[in-house]
């Protein structure tokens, strides 16, 4: 029965988003997920009785095992799933689906923090202001937001319940990195997950590269 597969485990230190957070992240579910990218597995995790839900995408077998390849991804509707071309959100998340079915063994973490953290209806918000001639990151900053509001203490602990050892993860994001390390990931190495630019995302991206350190080339 599913009630045999949940588990609780207790979060990190209290505080802000960036210090990983506080409470309890429990498993929820595990099913077969076939895609048009491969067979995975989903296992559902949910924080608290009433909080954020994730989702950790796993291909292979990746209990006590090495140097697995993995991407964590925040959630990003209108890249994700409607096709935006304001970001580089859905490209990346595809191109990490391939890249793990590629390899036969991996983890896709799919963390519900939408527009780095600021919520779906900010992010709108904020792509308003950049119409006006914003970046993203002084449109952030006007809305009361740091540039990114993301914390990583679900990834870690849903690592830890998954039984991996260490990770190389799939990101531009050095930042990423760090905060995982922080949180005691083992971070054995990191592999680039670029995708090609339009003219409707090339600001942005120079933005992230220029203002927030993201290793674009």
């Amino acid at each position: 029965m599913l009630a045999s597969h949940i588990m609780e485990m207790k979060g990190g230190a209290g505080g802000s988003r960036k210090a990983g957070g506080s409470g309890r992240l429990r498993r929820t579910a595990d099913a077969k997920l076939p895609t048009r990218f491969g067979n995975f597995r989903a296992i559902g995790y949910r924080e608290g009785r009433d909080g954020d839900e994730h989702l950790a995408i796993v291909k292979g077998d990746v209990s006590a095992a090495r140097d697995v390849l993995v991407r964590v991804h925040s959630e990003c509707v209108t890249g994700d799933a409607l096709g935006s071309r304001r970001c580089d959100c859905g490209e990346q998340l595809r191109k990490a689906l391939r890249r793990i079915e590629k390899e036969g063994r991996g983890i896709l973490l799919y963390l519900r923090q939408e527009g780095r953290g600021i919520g779906l209806l900010n992010k709108v918000e904020a792509y308003h202001m950049q119409d006006q001639g914003l970046d993203t990151v002084a449109a952030n900053v006007i809305l009361g937001f740091e540039a990114d509001e993301r914390s990583y203490g679900a990834a870690a602990r849903i690592l830890s319940d998954l039984g991996v050892e260490s990770v190389i993860l799939l990101t531009n994001n050095p930042d990423k990195v760090m905060q995982l390390r922080e949180l005691g990931v083992a971070v054995s190495g990191r592999e680039p997950l670029r995708v090609r630019s339009n003219p409707m995302n090339a600001a942005y991206l120079k933005t992230k590269g220029r203002k927030m350190n993201h290793i674009l080339e």
